[in-house]
């Protein structure tokens, strides 16, 4: 893992965690926003729905998706850019590119979700569920998908990813990239949605969802953790359907 391509990827992930940790800080803790005043911190990072609109919850929806999902890729990214040292033509930049539209996709229909769910009462304007009867629903789903042959058949995938290449390496790194992110879209979604009960702009939580979702697709750890964590979530859902109760 050397070369300069590396090193724009790795950079680009801090610098979308470091855009996300700005987002999520309060105005007036924030340098600039002495500097300047909390009404250019406000104008700029306002995630709210109703202040932000649609491109920029969209905006911070990418942003998430890339500092998330990007870091439990890089097993998959590190398999194909060992393979290209020895395949002409093999661009990186493509599989990656293919890669991060798919969850580009994601983050708009995510982002239209969070506007209506806002709009119908159901999120705070931070992102965060305001009904235990949705957070129990989506805990339940997410619980529930930790169980599905789908999901054991993205998972597989993306633990073996030198098979997976190697099934689809004449389809080129483009179309490579986006069956990779389809692939992940598989395994990831309905954790990436539980951020609507963790809160959309808690850091906390998009860290400790990064850090499952890595351990999901390691292939000596994943099996370990996939099915317990979805007693863990069915267990928080019917403890979060009781209490509406």
């Amino acid at each position: 893992m050397t070369g300069w391509h590396w090193i724009a990827l790795f950079g680009a992930i801090l610098l979308a965690w470091a855009a996300l940790f700005a987002m999520a800080v309060p105005a007036d803790l924030r340098a600039a926003g002495r500097i300047y005043g909390t009404d250019f911190w406000a104008s700029l990072c306002a995630m709210t729905p109703d202040m932000a609109g649609f491109a920029r919850v969209l905006g911070m929806w990418m942003l998430m998706s890339g500092a998330m999902m990007a870091p439990t890729a890089l097993p998959a990214f590190a398999t194909y850019d060992d393979l290209a040292q020895r395949a002409p033509g093999a661009r990186f930049g493509a599989l990656v590119a293919g890669y991060l539209t798919v969850w580009i996709g994601f983050s708009v229909l995510a982002a239209g979700l969070q506007i209506g769910l806002f709009r119908a009462g159901l999120l705070s304007p931070f992102g965060d569920s305001q009904s235990a009867l949705l957070s129990a629903a989506l805990l339940a789903g997410a619980g529930l998908y930790q169980f599905s042959a789908l999901k054991e058949a993205c998972l597989s995938k993306c633990r073996m990813p030198l098979t997976f290449f190697m099934q689809h390496w004449d389809e080129g790194p483009w179309r490579n990239g986006l069956r990779l992110g389809m692939t992940c879209l598989g395994c990831c979604w309905a954790l990436m949605l539980l951020g609507f009960v963790g809160g959309v702009m808690n850091i906390a939580f998009m860290g400790l969802a990064t850090v499952i979702m890595v351990l999901e697709k390691l292939p000596e750890i994943g099996r370990w953790v996939t099915r317990p964590l979805g007693v863990v979530l069915i267990g928080g859902a019917a403890y979060v359907a009781a209490g509406a109760f």
